[in-house]
């Protein structure tokens, strides 16, 4: 079986940075894309961003400028850097990693709140 468990979040005020991590555990074969998610109170989950194997990335343009999505494969862990956090921000951010064998695998995310 394989895990990822995130780490990170937490409350912070408006204008603030939080740097999420996500790891996988386990036996694991080769990761391909890695992403995050999040998902406000009454919303659907929503794509963040994405990185590729090739370390090509992908940013919902409500993040972009504000956020960054890194890969350390060695570590098998995805980063998300969040820079000037708004309120609109505020949710649980939910890792996600596509791996060889297992598919897509979720983490149980990770609540972040942005206070005004």
């Amino acid at each position: 079986q394989v895990q990822l468990v995130e780490s990170g979040g937490g409350s912070v005020q408006a204008g603030g940075s939080l740097r999420l991590s996500c790891a996988a555990s386990g036996r694991i074969f080769t990761i391909n894309s890695m992403g995050w998610y999040r998902q406000a109170p009454g919303k659907q989950r929503e794509l963040v961003a994405t990185i590729t194997s090739g370390c090509s990335t992908n940013l919902a343009d409500s993040v972009k400028g504000r956020f960054t999505i890194s890969r350390d494969n060695a570590k098998n862990t995805v980063y998300l850097q969040m820079n000037s956090l708004e309120p609109e921000d505020t949710a649980v951010y939910y890792c996600n990693q596509h791996i060889t064998y297992y598919g897509n695998v979720w983490g149980r995310g990770t609540q972040v709140t942005v206070s005004s």
